[in-house]
């Protein structure tokens, strides 16, 4: 899982254009990142792809009230509404944006560019038709930070009674990366102006766990040595996973979508 979704930039940064509290300008140096630009293919009123600055002000024009973010996988279809069409694109890309009040998702399609050695990234997001309908399995704030204290505690009760938590230099060596990795994202701006501090908690504490979440999966089956041990792993981490994307889709889509608690 990405620490950081490109849906997750488009929507807070978009958020924040359209309630007045950043320039255009800045909202699509935000949103484009480390990458070397981003378009917009199939917008409403234009034949051919625009950039980010035009896509978000003809979004607004549009109708646009808030962008919130689908972090969808398979079985799982986090943040979506449908039709069918934008889902599998969605799903996919496992993310996508979702403009309320405009009935379009974008998704986002990925290439590389350059010769070796000078490869840059580029993103073209594809506009398309959504069904105006609440985003399937999104929780409040509230309801993801219990979440994720609870997989936490649950997922390190079960690795620890198996002592598959890993050992030796692989597992140190994917210890000090997340360790790094963590560092290097320690007092950067998680989310754009105007969320709410406890969405900034739980979007930090939801991408430093699926952080080391993916680590875990990348690096091997730690001090498991039996199938059946592996399959415990497996399946502890898993709900883990899947609580830190719906926490990450609730703190994006916070300052749009509210819950009860």
């Amino acid at each position: 899982m990405l620490s950081e979704p490109r849906a997750g930039r488009l929507a807070a940064w978009g958020n924040a254009l359209i309630a007045h509290m950043v320039s255009p300008d800045d909202a699509a140096v935000a949103i484009v990142g480390h990458d070397a630009v981003h378009r917009v293919e199939g917008l409403p009123g234009e034949d051919a792809p625009v950039g980010l600055t035009l896509a978000l002000g003809r979004l607004r024009a549009l109708g646009a009230s808030g962008l919130r973010v689908a972090l969808p996988a398979p079985g799982h279809p986090l943040g979506l509404s449908g039709p069918p069409e934008f889902n599998a694109r969605a799903l996919e890309a496992e993310e996508a944006v979702i403009c309320e009040g405009a009935a379009l998702g974008l998704v986002p399609e990925v290439y590389e560019a350059g010769p070796e050695g000078d490869v840059h990234v580029e993103v073209v997001w594809h506009c398309l038709p959504v069904r105006e309908a609440p985003p399937a399995d999104v929780p409040s704030l509230g309801e993801a930070e219990r979440e994720l204290a609870e997989a936490l505690r649950d997922a390190t009760e079960v690795l620890t009674r198996l002592d598959v938590a890993g050992s030796g230099p692989v597992a140190e060596a994917a210890v000090a990366a997340y360790r790094a990795r963590a560092e290097r994202s320690s007092g950067r701006e998680v989310l754009a102006p105007g969320y709410p501090p406890r969405a900034v908690r739980v979007l930090e504490l939801a991408q430093r766990v699926g952080m080391l979440v993916s680590l875990a999966s990348e690096n091997g089956h730690g001090g498991a040595v039996s199938a059946s041990e592996m399959a415990a792993r497996g399946d502890a981490l898993r709900p883990v996973e899947r609580v830190a994307r719906r926490a990450q889709v609730a703190a994006y889509n916070s300052v749009v979508v509210e819950r009860p608690e």
